[in-house]
């Protein structure tokens, strides 16, 4: 990183990481506290922590990079969670499109992991972002077996 510009492209990329990292957490709590199964509170509760190690795990590299980092979830995501919400009280906690909607987040949460990894980073962070890349493909693959486990049950 010969460029102060870099820099502050990458700082920008984390922190959107951070935004993306922060609505998953939310929302996986949220998810949590609406579906009935015990295993899938658990998975929920679990992958919500997660989603809050990354965050810090990416605050941490901007701070490192001399930039300030973000600490909250996205408007968008903050919009989206009241949406799901309304949507819940009036059609009732069901478990389909519980999963439905955490899967379209996980879409959501690809396409920006994708896009960050397509910038230029330095080698160690982008070794971090590619490893929680992985774990948001993992996450979204064991939703959609969920969601179709549901389905068909």
């Amino acid at each position: 990183m010969h460029n102060p510009d870099d820099r502050e492209d990458i700082i920008r990329t984390l922190n959107t990481l951070i935004e993306t990292c922060k609505d998953g957490e939310a929302d996986f709590k949220a998810c949590a506290a609406d579906v009935q199964r015990p295993d899938l509170q658990e998975w929920f509760t679990t992958r919500s922590q997660e989603c809050g190690n990354a965050a810090t795990e990416l605050q941490r590299s901007v701070v490192e990079l001399g930039g300030k980092p973000g600490h909250s979830a996205s408007v968008s995501g903050e919009l989206h969670r009241r949406w799901v919400d309304l949507k819940t009280l009036v059609s009732g906690k069901d478990e389909q499109r519980i999963l439905e909607e955490a899967e379209r987040d996980e879409t959501l949460a690809e396409k920006h992991y994708a896009e960050a990894l397509h910038q230029p980073l330095p080698a160690e962070i982008r070794s971090m972002v590619q490893r929680q890349y992985e774990g948001v493909l993992r996450n979204h693959q064991e939703i959609r077996a969920m969601r179709n486990t549901v389905r068909t049950g």
